[in-house]
């Protein structure tokens, strides 16, 4: 058995990712992620995540700048456990909603410390970006995470009102240096 590891996206994880994407459908996340269509062209899928151009994989309004973003995946063994997507600048919206940082943990692996492996073992990383200071923005409801980013260090800053268009968030800091 091996550690957990950052990695870039890789077709060698198809069942396993694809079995997580189900888990977050089943939670109302990657929605637009279609699974057969995944299925079949698994490496275009994969190959776009790792161009490093935006969030390819979401579709925008036409408003929201993109921005260079590193899609990692944290694995172990042969299995898939989380995405991490960090943004190397930010944008107006994400200085108040999305952050430098955001990652997410399958459902079926949760509560097994991957929340803090995948958040400690991004940090190089983003200082390699020369993200010196990462935001990180949470759903004040979102307890676990919330335990997450404190525990790797991350300060509260503020938390944004709710508008007609964007959820509450809680911004904390996190020290990459």
């Amino acid at each position: 058995m091996t550690a957990a590891k950052l990695i870039l996206p890789d077709p060698a994880y198809k069942d396993s990712h694809l079995d997580a994407i189900t888990e977050y459908q089943e939670e109302n996340h990657f929605l637009y992620n279609k699974v057969p269509k995944l299925f079949a062209d698994f490496e275009s899928y994969v190959e776009t995540l790792r161009k490093e151009q935006g969030h390819p994989h979401r579709p925008f309004q036409d408003w929201v700048e993109q921005v260079p973003e590193t899609v990692l995946w944290l694995v172990k063994d042969s299995d898939y456990m989380g995405t991490v997507c960090i943004r190397h600048r930010l944008n107006w919206h994400l200085e108040k909603w999305g952050g430098h940082i955001h990652f997410i943990i399958r459902p079926s692996v949760r509560g097994k410390g991957f929340g803090k492996k995948i958040l400690q073992k991004t940090i190089p990383y983003a200082a390699h970006f020369g993200i010196e200071q990462a935001l990180l923005t949470i759903c004040p409801e979102n307890a676990a995470a919330i335990r997450v980013v404190e525990f790797c260090g991350a300060r509260l800053e503020d938390e944004t009102q709710e508008t007609d268009r964007f959820p509450a968030r809680r911004r904390y800091w996190l020290n990459c240096e």
